[in-house]
């Protein structure tokens, strides 16, 4: 193993620990906002496997459209939906959580089987390609053109809902027909009790 074998297995091992434990962050922790931050380190981590695999256009895609537009529309959605609020806590919590736990632990065991079932060793060498940006726009354009401009579409849905949940507190219940005055302001009156107790002349009592 040379210098080069070395750098790339330790950077793997790096990158494959951020991936687990920023979306394990990502599972377990209840502030939903630190939630969407780990969302971002595990796409970073992801963009460095993609590196590692000479993908140098995959990865910086992934930086751009996940890091930069995808987790930056999340936190938005969730600075502007989010507020401080006490929820009950439902009925019947457990079997919720451990139909999850039944569900993770399935499919983690159905990945461990396909990567230890999966011939890893490279039999032949493929000649690397000189650019592979001209085959993904193709394939962009022509293959994938309907998942592509449906994925923007749903971004935008996303955003102009968080808009509008955001903008519904501004707005009252009231039907837009009845008009609210502005309420006047007026000084309290002394209580006539005290002014005919304290008074001493005689045309004040009566």
């Amino acid at each position: 193993m040379n210098l080069a074998e070395g750098v790339q297995i330790v950077a793997f091992g790096l990158l494959a620990i951020m991936m687990l434990g920023t979306a394990l962050g990502v599972v377990l922790l209840s502030n939903i906002v630190y939630s969407a931050f780990l969302l971002g380190g595990v796409f970073i981590s992801i963009a460095g496997l993609y590196i590692l695999l000479n993908a140098d256009f995959v990865a910086a895609a992934q930086v751009l459209i996940y890091v930069g537009s995808v987790n930056v529309l999340i936190l938005f959605g969730i600075m502007l939906v989010n507020k401080r609020e006490v929820f009950k806590e439902l009925p019947g919590t457990w079997l919720r959580k451990g139909a999850t736990a039944i569900v993770c632990v399935g499919l983690f065991a159905l990945l461990g089987t396909m990567v230890l079932s999966t011939p890893w060793s490279i039999t032949t060498v493929v000649a690397p390609l000189e650019s592979s940006i001209a085959l993904i726009g193709q394939h962009f354009f022509t293959d994938f053109l309907l998942p592509f401009e449906l994925a923007s579409v749903f971004l935008l849905m996303a955003m102009v809902g968080a808009i509008i949940l955001a903008r519904r507190d501004y707005y009252s219940d009231a039907p837009p027909t009845e008009k609210t005055e502005p309420p006047v302001f007026s000084l309290q009156e002394r209580p006539r009790e005290l002014l005919s107790v304290g008074s001493d002349r005689p045309q004040d009592r009566v």
